[in-house]
C-alpha cells in the first residue's frame, strides 16, 4: 500500500470523523448563567416517572417568604432552609402544579439546598428544591400542563423559564440551558408539548453523551493516546523498531482499540444494568490513573511488547467502569436503558476514534526519524508523572493541579490546532530526514544477520 495515498485516505477519513463528533456535541454547551431575578423549573421525564427540580433567588426566597437574612455563609443558609423547610415546601407547592390529559399529579418536594457549583459567585446565591410527583401509574403523556409562578405575586416583574433536563424518549439528555417555555404574570399556565417519543431520539441523544464523556475526560483520552504511541513501533531484538507499512501500524491501532472498545463495553453495560457493583469513586479513578502510568512505563521498558492489546483490555474494563457513571442515575424502563447504553458505546468510540486518527499521521511520520526516539520516551514519561498526580489528588483528595494543566491541551476544539501542528511538525521533520538520507530501518534485524545497535539510517523513501 502506498505509504502516502494512505496517509490521504487517513486525513480524509480523519476530518468525516471530526466533522461527525462536532455534529453530535454541536448542541452540547455549559449551563448558561442564571439572571438573578429569575426562577427556573427543570423536569425530568421517563415514560411513567415525572421528577424534577426548582431553581430559585435565595433573596426573593428570603423576601417573599419574611424569613429576612437566612444567614451570611453556607452552613448558616443550610441550617435556615432545614429549619424552615416545611414553610418553603408548602409555598412551592402553591405555585407549582403538574398533570396532564386532565390528571393533576401530586407533588412531593424531597430537599432543600443551595446551589453549590463552580460557576460565578452570583449563581450560588440560588436554592434547589427537588421534587418527585405521583402519576399514579399511568404513562407520562406528551402534552404536559404546567402553573409555575414563584414570587409574580410578592415581586413586581418577576418571570420564570422552565427547561426540559431529561427526556430520555424525546432526545433531551442532561439539557441545562436550552429553555423550553418562559411563565409571566399573564402566562402563568401552559401547555408543554413534549414531541414525539422515539428510540431514534434517544440513541442520538445519548452518542452526543458519549461523545461528550471522551471529550471533557482528559484522564481517558491521555489512556488512549499512551496506548497510541507504540502502535508505530514493532519491539523486537530488545528494542522498539518503525514499523514497516502503514497498513501494520494501522493493523497495531485496531487492535488496541478494538480491545479497549470490546472491555469497557463490557463493564459498562453491566454497570448500567445493575448487574456489576461499582466500587468506590476514589478507588475507581485511581485505578484509572494507574492505567496510565503503566501503559506509559509500557512503553520504556515493555510489558507485554506487541501485544499492547492486552494492556488496553485489562485496563478497559476499569474504564468501563468509569464510564459507567453516566447512567447510575438512569431511572428509566430496561428497553430505553438498552438503547441509551448501546449509544453512549458508539458516541464513546466516535471520540476516541477521532482522537486516534488525530495524532496516528503525525506518529506515522515520525516513526522512522531520529527525533522519535527521545519524542517517544519524553511524552512516556509526562504522561505517567501526569497519571501519578491524578492518583495522588484522587487517593488523598487533594488538589495538585494536574487537571488544570492537561485539560486545555486536550480541550475542543484547542485538541483539533494541536493534532494540526503535530502532523505538520511531523511532515517537516520527516521530509528533512528523507533528503538526508537518514530514516531509519524499519521492523528490526534480519533474525539470521548480526544486531546493530541502534536502527541504521537508510537512504530510502518509504
Amino acid at each position: 500500500m502506498n505509504d502516502r495515498r494512505s496517509l490521504t485516505r487517513l486525513a480524509a477519513l480523519a476530518a468525516a470523523l471530526v466533522l461527525l463528533a462536532l455534529e453530535v456535541v454541536g448542541n452540547a454547551r455549559p449551563a448558561s448563567a442564571h439572571a438573578g431575578n429569575q426562577s427556573y423549573l427543570y423536569l425530568d421525564i421517563s415514560p411513567t416517572e415525572l421528577a424534577g427540580r426548582i431553581e430559585a433567588p435565595l433573596k426573593d426566597v428570603e423576601a417573599s417568604l419574611g424569613l429576612g437574612s437566612l444567614g451570611d455563609d453556607d452552613a448558616s443558609v443550610q441550617a435556615g432552609l432545614t429549619a424552615n423547610r416545611d414553610l418553603l415546601y408548602r409555598y412551592f407547592d402553591d405555585h407549582l402544579d403538574l398533570g396532564g390529559d386532565g390528571v393533576e399529579y401530586p407533588v412531593t418536594f424531597t430537599s432543600a439546598e443551595l446551589f453549590y457549583s463552580d460557576l460565578p459567585e452570583e449563581e450560588k446565591n440560588y436554592i434547589i428544591f427537588r421534587f418527585t410527583t405521583d402519576v399514579g401509574g399511568r404513562e407520562v403523556p406528551r402534552e404536559l400542563d404546567v402553573r409555575f409562578d414563584p414570587f409574580f405575586d410578592e415581586i413586581e416583574g418577576r418571570d420564570a423559564l422552565l427547561l426540559i433536563g431529561n427526556d430520555w424518549q424525546g432526545g433531551v439528555v442532561e439539557n441545562g440551558h436550552e429553555v423550553r417555555s418562559r411563565f409571566a404574570a399573564d402566562s402563568r399556565t401552559q401547555t408543554i408539548d413534549l414531541g414525539d417519543a422515539s428510540w431514534v431520539k434517544n440513541f442520538q441523544a445519548s452518542t452526543k453523551l458519549g461523545v461528550n464523556h471522551i471529550r471533557t475526560g482528559p484522564d481517558h483520552i491521555l489512556f488512549v493516546l499512551v496506548l497510541l504511541l507504540p502502535s508505530v513501533l514493532v519491539f523486537a531484538a530488545g528494542r522498539w523498531w518503525p514499523t514497516r507499512s502503514f497498513g501494520a501500524s494501522l493493523w497495531r491501532v485496531l487492535k488496541v482499540v478494538s480491545m479497549f472498545t470490546v472491555a469497557h463495553s463490557i463493564t459498562f453495560t453491566l454497570a448500567g444494568l445493575d448487574i456489576l457493583p461499582l466500587p468506590p469513586a476514589r478507588v475507581l479513578e485511581s485505578i484509572i490513573a494507574i492505567s496510565i502510568a503503566a501503559a506509559a512505563l509500557h512503553n520504556i521498558r515493555p510489558l507485554a511488547p506487541n501485544r499492547e492489546w492486552m494492556i488496553a483490555f485489562a485496563f478497559g474494563l476499569f474504564h468501563g467502569m468509569g464510564f459507567a457513571s453516566l447512567v447510575q442515575s438512569l431511572d428509566v424502563p430496561r428497553s430505553t436503558q438498552l438503547v441509551s447504553l448501546l449509544a453512549r458505546n458508539v458516541g464513546i468510540e466516535i471520540g476516541q476514534a477521532v482522537v486516534v486518527l488525530l495524532f496516528f499521521p503525525g506518529l506515522f511520520l515520525l516513526r522512522r526519524t531520529r527525533e522519535f526516539r527521545p519524542f517517544f520516551v519524553v511524552m512516556s514519561i509526562l504522561f505517567a508523572v501526569a497519571s501519578v498526580g491524578w492518583m495522588i489528588e484522587r487517593g488523598f483528595e487533594t488538589d495538585l493541579g494536574v487537571s488544570g494543566v492537561i485539560e486545555p491541551a486536550v480541550h475542543v476544539p484547542e485538541i483539533f490546532v494541536y493534532a494540526a501542528l503535530f502532523t505538520a511538525v511531523a511532515a517537516a521533520v520527516h521530509r528533512y530526514e528523507q533528503r538526508s538520507g537518514r530514516l531509519l530501518t524499519v521492523d528490526g534485524p534480519d533474525p539470521a544477520a548480526e544486531v546493530p545497535a541502534e536502527p541504521t539510517a537508510v537512504p530510502t523513501t518509504a
